[in-house]
């Protein structure tokens, strides 16, 4: 992986290249001059909702602060403009509609390549996928199976564009998967996409458009729904991303009323279900509790739910969700000052999920405070580190 500058050095640079001092950018953004000095200097890792409060003043991107270290003469950019180039030519595949089993096949391999966490092999599947899917559903005209197939491969490839730090590739993806779930006539795979549409909300730190997105998806899903278990994994699901929405915007009674409502369709499930590459159940929501806690400031309440989670992984997570639950412990830990701890958590980030440790920025983040703490005393540290492209 090609270096990149750390969100911190990208802070410092924007805020110079602005004419700001600290003081005013502190001041603009609602945090500390003190947090924002640590934050520069690597002392302290650039949450999202820290990150989107510097973002509006500098008037950047979320993900030009993060940085995108997939950019340069590598094989992650050339088959991002691949994908890119796949996405834009969404009425006109090059491909020609392959033999039903053939296409079932290769849907499966990506969703299973999703979970796995496994993106630049999902990457190399994409571009020429979606021809093939594409040209099948304008093939089948009204079909409505044709149609969820191709909107829920748009939900793999937003979910490697969005890993990859590409906001506007995955805004268009999902302006696809919009496209084509209008024709599956399934108001699930319509609430599908907005989950993802949600998700770019989330990625630009505009939390609170996001939990509008969230809401009406809930209203409009509900008018249409059935009892069985699509429509509870939607439900469910819907209320995670407002988890995940309401704690970075601190809110703590709205993240509460997603948490319970999610607590509740949870319970009428045996197990956790992975339908339109939404994954809802017990085990994921618990997941989403930890994370919230951590948004939230309350580390403590985090690593004290870990214990059972780590002792004990909810059955049938895949790679994707467990890899997150790892690198929100690590951020936990770093915040009660446990940096052995932080470290752990991230090795068994690394272990179960490797290429989401790469590339997510928390994890990036809490991986470069623990380097700088520590230099290069520690061998482990150091491996992650240059896999992560921090050292150079």
């Amino acid at each position: 992986m090609d270096s990149t500058p750390a969100a911190g050095e990208n802070i410092s640079v924007l805020r110079k290249a602005r004419g700001m001092g600290q003081t005013k950018l502190a001041r603009l953004s609602g945090i500390s001059v003190s947090y924002l000095s640590k934050i520069e200097n690597g002392d302290r890792p650039a949450t999202p909702p820290v990150v989107a409060a510097l973002a509006k003043p500098l008037r950047v991107s979320t993900a030009r602060i993060y940085g995108q270290p997939f950019l340069g003469l590598t094989e992650q950019a050339d088959l991002l403009n691949d994908l890119r180039d796949a996405v834009r030519r969404h009425t006109l595949p090059r491909e020609d509609a392959p033999a039903p089993d053939e296409l079932t096949s290769r849907l499966q391999k990506a969703a299973r390549l999703r979970s796995d966490t496994k993106y630049l092999e999902l990457l190399r599947e994409l571009p020429a996928l979606l021809g093939q899917a594409t040209a099948t559903a304008l093939d089948a005209g009204s079909d409505a199976l044709a149609w969820r197939q191709l909107a829920n491969l748009y939900g793999c490839a937003y979910a490697v564009t969005h890993r990859f730090v590409q906001p506007d590739l995955a805004d268009m993806i999902v302006a696809r998967q919009q496209w084509a779930a209008q024709s599956t006539w399934n108001p699930a795979a319509e609430a599908a996409a907005a989950w993802n549409e949600a998700g770019t909300h989330q990625s630009a730190g505009a939390y609170d458009d996001g939990l509008a997105i969230v809401e009406r998806a809930i209203s409009q899903y509900q008018g249409s729904r059935s009892d069985g278990p699509e429509s509870i994994v939607i439900l469910g699901s819907l209320h995670l991303r407002g988890v995940v929405l309401a704690s970075r915007h601190r809110d703590k009674n709205a993240t509460e009323s997603h948490l319970q409502h999610a607590k509740r369709y949870a319970t009428r499930l045996d197990g956790d279900v992975l339908m339109h590459n939404l994954t809802f159940g017990a085990g994921n929501t618990a997941l989403y509790e930890l994370a919230a806690h951590v948004e939230l400031d309350q580390p403590n309440k985090a690593v004290e739910m870990s214990t059972a989670l780590v002792a004990q992984p909810p059955a049938g997570l895949k790679p994707n969700r467990l890899g997150r639950l790892f690198i929100d412990l690590s951020r936990a830990r770093l915040a009660m000052k446990d940096a052995p701890g932080a470290e752990e958590a991230l090795k068994a980030a690394f272990r179960v999920s490797p290429q989401m440790a790469e590339i997510h920025p928390m994890s990036r983040e809490v991986l470069r405070v623990l380097f700088i703490m520590n230099q290069r005393a520690r061998p482990d540290l150091l491996a992650m580190a240059e896999r992560a492209g921090l050292t150079a």
